[in-house]
């Protein structure tokens, strides 16, 4: 059996690099010497989130059983397996009632005592979500295939079509490429969306495909839609079920001539002045959406009555779209003329909506990457960021945190790099509620400044950016000003360090 400590030293040196090929070198070291049954659970380890996902533990239950632990902060030598963590946190996810907050905090202890100082900080980052140590899908999944011996592009697509780590490591690592290549699309498993990356401007997006398909970009709630003969059911961004809060949806989808299929879209609460915002969308269906206020926006067909469309071209995939759902379609046309898109922009942004997202006619669907082949042009530059910290603010925002500390993703160091900060466009509603969400996020601080795990994604506009030795990223963000945050999206799904250096007029 594996013993914790081997999973925590892997950590700390896959924490201590920079150095990509470095990372996987390490991981896939430690994933070579696992038992069968211990794969998945090192897995989500190292990935920061337990197998169990959010079990309720916070930094007040940690703080109140410190005392009881011997005074360095555990034993000597490693006693812990891994398999026995797991279990552990299996117990405490199953207490449950009167005197349970008791009853975890006890049951924790209990394992902590046992625990290296070392693995007793590991075990709590995991337990909060603060475990940042870089090893994110991307670099997990090559050191997957590294361990498996299988090419990485096979266990990226395994991954793409079960949207679960862990699994696509059991099955990579137990039956290698012939198990992966077995992983298929299923109705009612939900795959991770493709994203799309930032263009400055239409013509520049257009002229790098041989042909377009420009598609007007809502501001809603992204919603792939699976269905069965007469059952529904509506996920997230996220792979979140929100069935229950889409009846509109529901009702719009059965109402399709069809009996199975996958579908790819927007949810958007229509005001009698037009589109809400995100935020008015998202309030309506956190108070259960009436289902006439909820339009079920389409652009994408992933499956069609048995017939897997992932590896289709996107011309093929909208035209069958169109034939099945044509009241349902998003406005969208093919062209190869800068000007005719610079029609449908227009077309968009009168009707109340952000812009247009530009895709290669010929693309397929790479679920769960933002690549080249989907383009989305707005009127202003707007790019997803996570907040790393923010400052206490002063005179009329006394008392609440304003100044935010903002980082990139950086898919080098599966962190985010530092490339500003912003105090612009939050309202005295929006200081309140990002204090509160912060300070439960709250890691440390330093003197005015407080450090958060990086978690929230705010969506900040910008006039570009330049420059900079201040930050480590190599540039500034300029005239930065909050739009809006976005519970939707998690923070590996932010924007990259490099998207932003292709603002500059030459590249750092």
């Amino acid at each position: 059996m594996t013993s914790l400590g081997d999973v925590v030293d892997a950590s700390r040196q896959v924490a201590a690099t920079r150095s990509r090929s470095q990372k996987v070198a390490i991981l896939a070291g430690l994933l070579r010497k696992l038992e069968p049954s211990e794969v998945p659970i090192a897995v989500a380890f190292l990935a920061g989130v337990p197998r169990q996902g959010r079990i309720g533990i916070g930094y007040s239950t940690l703080r109140a059983i410190a005392p009881a632990r011997a005074p360095a902060g555990g034993v000597a030598q490693a006693a812990l397996e891994v398999i026995e963590v797991d279990r552990a946190i299996d117990e405490i996810v199953a207490l449950a009632g009167s005197g349970s907050a008791r009853r975890r905090s006890q049951r924790l202890e209990a394992l902590l005592a046992r625990a290296t100082p070392e693995e007793v900080e590991f075990v709590g980052r995991l337990l909060t979500g603060e475990l940042r140590q870089g090893a994110l899908a991307g670099i997990m999944a090559d050191a997957i295939a590294s361990a498996a011996e299988v090419p990485s592009e096979l266990v990226r697509r395994a991954l793409m079509l079960s949207g679960n780590l862990s699994r696509t490591a059991d099955i990579a690592l137990a039956a290698g490429g012939e198990g992966l290549r077995g992983v298929g699309f299923e109705v009612f498993r939900p795959i991770l969306p493709m994203l799309a990356s930032t263009a400055n401007n239409v013509a520049e997006a257009v002229e790098g495909f041989a042909c377009a398909s420009v598609e007007w970009k809502l501001d809603g709630i992204r919603v792939q839609i699976h269905r069965r003969a007469r059952e529904v059911r509506i996920y997230t961004r996220n792979l979140n079920d929100i069935t229950a809060a889409l009846p509109g949806v529901v009702q719009a989808v059965l109402a399709l001539p069809l009996e199975q299929a996958v579908l790819d879209g927007e949810a958007l609460w229509m005001a009698e002045g037009g589109p809400a915002s995100f935020q008015e969308t998202v309030s309506r269906i956190d108070r259960d959406a009436p289902p006439e206020g909820i339009v079920t926006f389409l652009f994408d067909l992933l499956h069609l009555e048995g017939e897997d469309l992932l590896d289709t071209p996107l011309r093929v995939r909208a035209e069958r779209l169109q034939a099945v759902a044509p009241g349902l379609t998003i406005p969208r046309v093919l062209t190869s003329d800068p000007e005719t898109a610079r029609g449908v922009l227009e077309e968009s942004l009168q009707a109340g909506h952000e812009g247009v997202v530009v895709k290669d006619a010929a693309s397929l669907y790479a679920a769960g990457r933002r690549g080249g082949a989907w383009r989305k042009v707005k009127p202003v530059q707007t790019y997803d960021l996570v907040v790393l910290g923010a400052e206490w603010g002063h005179g009329r925002r006394q008392g609440w945190l304003s100044n935010l500390h903002l980082g990139a993703r950086d898919p080098g160091t599966g962190g985010f790099a530092m490339v500003g900060k912003c105090f612009k466009g939050l309202t005295d509603e929006l200081l309140e509620w990002q204090t509160r969400e912060l300070l439960a996020r709250e890691t440390e601080r330093r003197g005015i400044a407080v450090l958060v795990r990086p978690e929230l994604v705010v969506e900040i506009a910008i006039d570009g950016v330049q420059v900079s030795t201040r930050y480590p990223g190599g540039i500034a963000l300029r005239f930065a000003r909050v739009k809006r945050y976005r519970p939707d999206k998690r923070a590996d799904e932010a924007d990259s360090i490099e998207e932003l250096r292709r603002l500059l007029p030459h590249r750092v």
